[in-house]
């Protein structure tokens, strides 16, 4: 062999396709980065369609993470929303031909793809290619483990089902999954249409054909739920989590935001934020802007559309920005509570700074993220408990949780939120699960790479 091709071979070279959307992009790219981190021998390209190398460019990584794009084959990030079943069909039957042709044209050949699973077509890519594959999950283990037993649910006459009679119905036959009421599973709640369910189910499907399966969570957060898919599947499961941008904490000049939570006296905000996709209607977002004020409570809101129309209404506890870093938000003293949206993504990072939560579910995951948050770590409260919550519920359960001199209820969740915390971080130090499951990932792909 000669020296140059043994100079390439030497190096292990991941190629990492996120899902075309900013929930997805963000944990992949954390996860590549920790990767690039560990070895020497890894060199990774990310790849991203020319709209989002637009959106990014300017958090491009120089050194062993390097960018390439295919072409915009997919609608576009600002208007998917319109038409989320035309986004999804062209992300399932657009994106595999030019990805396949990048990696024909990549100079260095891939030693393994890491993909989004509900890019389902990378694992055929791979297989055809001879090159292995790794599934990367970036939700919840439990929102996997729903998926893949989906099946239970017509074997026990619980799909399809009318929600009107059977919503607060539970199901406890889920292996690892804590019994749950059919209103918080996905496919129940109206925010996953059929066509997009049948479609998600084949995704998981797939997952269960790839080399390794990669969830982005801790393992003390849901190991019920990991070791049972563990003892079912038979591909090498690892939990890399929590995939949030804790390597940059201590990067960053301090913005007008962490500023004004500098002047805040310690645990006094409520950081309130909607997620980066899917928003409220303009009735409710009136009603939570009026139930914070209302309540008295510092608070700092994230609102991505009609900032200014807000400001006006907030009055001179809150603070209303389009955007914000929030993971530095989050872990800054001067938060006390988390108003999220539960998306996977902000549980973590809510998690990983220690806050308890007001769960506002949206949409797909969030309901059973909500439901984990709220009944299963007993880390938070559900703020909407049914189509529209009132000013008045809102104030009073702000109140309640931003009290710290409140009731023994509110203490002692503080305390399980700090428990859940010191559980993450043990997970990402020295030894500890997700470092360990790293580690041996990395050892895997390294040994498959030497061959």
């Amino acid at each position: 062999m000669s020296s140059t091709s043994s100079a390439k071979r030497a190096v292990c070279h991941i190629v990492a396709m996120p899902y075309p959307g900013r929930g997805h992009i963000n944990p992949l790219m954390n996860l590549c980065n920790e990767l690039a981190s560990k070895s020497d021998n890894i060199l990774i390209t990310f790849v991203v369609t020319e709209e989002w190398l637009s959106f990014i460019g300017s958090e491009r990584k120089a050194g062993k993470i390097r960018f390439r794009c295919i072409p915009n084959v997919v609608p576009s990030e600002l208007v998917r929303a319109s038409d989320m079943i035309g986004f999804l069909e062209a992300v399932w039957t657009k994106m595999e031909a030019p990805f396949e042709q990048l990696l024909v044209e990549l100079e260095l050949p891939p030693t393994l793809i890491i993909a989004d699973t509900h890019l389902f077509w990378a694992v055929s890519v791979g297989n055809r290619r001879n090159i292995p594959v790794a599934s990367f999950w970036p939700m919840s283990t439990t929102m996997f483990s729903v998926f893949h037993h989906f099946h239970l649910f017509q074997e026990k006459g619980h799909f399809p089902v009318d929600l009107l009679d059977n919503e607060n119905e539970l199901v406890d036959y889920i292996p690892g999954v804590s019994s749950t009421r059919l209103l918080d599973l996905p496919g129940f709640n109206g925010g996953i249409y059929p066509l997009i369910l049948k479609q998600i189910l084949g995704c998981v499907s797939w997952a269960g054909k790839a080399n390794y399966l990669l969830l982005p969570s801790i393992y003390a957060l849901e190991s019920q739920t990991i070791d049972a898919l563990k003892a079912e599947l038979s591909l090498s499961i690892y939990t890399v989590g929590p995939s949030i941008p804790y390597l940059d904490l201590s990067h960053g000049d301090k913005d007008d935001c962490l500023q004004w939570l500098d002047r805040q006296p310690s645990n006094s905000v409520l950081y309130v934020s909607m997620g980066s996709f899917l928003s409220v209607s303009n009735v409710q977002t009136e009603e939570i802007t009026a139930g914070l004020q209302d309540s008295g409570v510092r608070f700092l809101l994230v609102a991505r559309e009609g900032s200014w129309k807000l400001k006006h209404g907030c009055g001179g506890e809150g603070l209303v920005v389009p955007w914000c870093d929030q993971l530095r938000v989050l872990c800054h003293p001067s938060i006390g509570g988390f108003w999220s949206h539960c998306g996977w993504n902000s549980v973590k990072e809510g998690i990983f700074a220690g806050t308890p939560f007001l769960t506002f579910p949206l949409f797909a995951d969030q309901n059973l993220n909500s439901k984990l948050i709220v009944e299963d770590w007993k880390i938070g409260w559900r703020i909407k408990k049914h189509q529209f919550t009132t000013r008045g519920e809102i104030s009073s359960l702000v109140k309640k949780l931003m009290d710290l001199e409140s009731d023994d209820e509110v203490k002692q969740m503080r305390g399980r939120a700090k428990k859940l915390q010191k559980e993450c971080l043990q997970a990402i130090e020295r030894h500890g699960s997700s470092e360990s499951n790293i580690n041996s990932f990395i050892h895997s792909i390294l040994q498959f790479n030497d061959h």
